[in-house]
């Protein structure tokens, strides 16, 4: 067990009863899973191969080649085709994955200042876009070929924002303060 799972475990459940006067443990919000995607949107082999190869090295686990569903013709795109890569994490690799994004990834965020509490999507779930990859601390600079992006989305079991930010907020996840004007 992690250090977050841990903290989970013993603060963050019973401050999250108190707060929200929730009878049982199991009724608690929680994380479900994260999802982490790349579009490659490419027929290159090659830069699909070193999308697939930076991902689970970020996630620390193979990632899943998503195929395209139906036909576009304006895209060039066929039935079948490969046009992306996805991972799901669950259990000590969720995790791991909050504490490294919290602590370690978001720090390296060019001027960084905080998520905005406006990104979570009205189910309880967190959708952070990132433009590059190369914030992540597994990705040595030199080895670089392409830089792409990705998309992380943090799924929870509650079901209402205000839980949901409560429980980002007890994780340690940098909320922007926001501004009142006037």
């Amino acid at each position: 067990m992690n250090q977050l799972e841990k903290k989970f475990i013993d603060t963050i459940i019973p401050e999250m009863r108190k707060r929200f006067n929730i009878k049982n443990d199991l009724a608690v919000p929680k994380l479900v899973k994260i999802v982490v995607n790349v579009g490659t949107g490419a027929n290159d082999d090659k830069q699909r191969a070193m999308i697939e190869k930076t991902l689970s090295r970020i996630t620390g686990q193979k990632p899943r080649v998503n195929k395209a569903k139906v036909s576009v013709s304006s895209f060039k795109l066929r039935k079948g085709m490969p046009i992306g890569a996805s991972v799901t994490l669950r259990g000590k690799r969720m995790y791991d994955f909050i504490d490294k994004l919290v602590n370690v990834t978001l720090p390296r965020v060019r001027d960084f200042r905080g998520i905005s509490k406006k990104i979570l999507d009205g189910q309880g779930n967190l959708n952070i876009g990132f433009k590059e990859h190369t914030i992540f601390p597994e990705i040595m600079p030199d080895e670089i070929e392409i830089v792409h992006g990705l998309e992380v989305a943090i799924v929870t079991s509650t079901k209402n924002n205000e839980q949901a930010l409560e429980l980002f907020e007890l994780l340690g996840f940098p909320f922007r303060k926001e501004e009142t004007n006037g």
